[in-house]
């Protein structure tokens, strides 16, 4: 008669973990949907400023013309919630450019005139479908002035209405005593855009 009592006991917590396994289970399975849901509400610009450049700076400098390029498609291509989503955008874009390049205008100036091109943009209807930059292999590193420098390029697809466009830049970029990829400039390649 005991061991019918025991036996009885055990089967009873056997079920009670069972139960306790499925609620954790389900529990578990709605927390993991829950925070994929939330990472595939992120807007492109969240995703942009949530690069921590102090710590996960681009590597190469493709990698820095891509990131250069993602946060451009978004200046042209979403609607900012307020000023200060965008200025936080263009406080991580500065923070790819060479020095040299931030010296040539101030902040103030900088911002009128990424609004003013991003007006434009808006207003004409710009939007930017793609970007590509080189193949790793296609990047051409050189010396020069004791500096190490890449240039590669990136095609960028432009869509009006209907219509697309390619536009080719080059862009050139100095490694800083860091040893990080800073850009130093870029333009269009109007011999390869045609």
């Amino acid at each position: 008669m005991k061991f019918k009592g025991l036996r009885g006991i055990l089967i009873l917590l056997f079920a009670a973990m069972a139960f306790a396994g499925i609620f954790f289970r389900l529990s578990n399975k709605q927390q993991a949907s829950t925070e994929e849901e939330e990472v595939a509400t992120a807007t492109p610009i969240e995703i942009a400023l949530e690069r921590n450049l102090s710590t996960n700076y681009p590597g190469t400098p493709k990698e820095v013309v891509k990131y250069f390029s993602e946060i451009t498609q978004c200046y042209y291509n979403e609607t900012f919630d307020d000023d200060e989503q965008l200025e936080a955008l263009a406080r991580q874009m500065l923070k790819l450019y060479d020095d040299e390049l931030v010296s040539y205008k101030s902040y103030e100036d900088y911002m009128f005139d990424l609004k003013s091109d991003i007006n434009f943009y808006n207003e004409n209807g710009y939007k930017i479908s793609s970007y590509a930059p080189s193949q790793s292999t296609d990047v051409v590193f050189f010396t020069e002035d004791g500096f190490e420098w890449a240039r590669l390029w990136c095609a960028y697809t432009i869509k009006s209405g209907k219509y697309y466009k390619t536009i080719n830049e080059v862009f050139v970029l100095r490694k800083d005593d860091k040893s990080h990829w800073r850009i130093y400039g870029w333009k269009e390649d109007k011999e390869d855009n045609g």
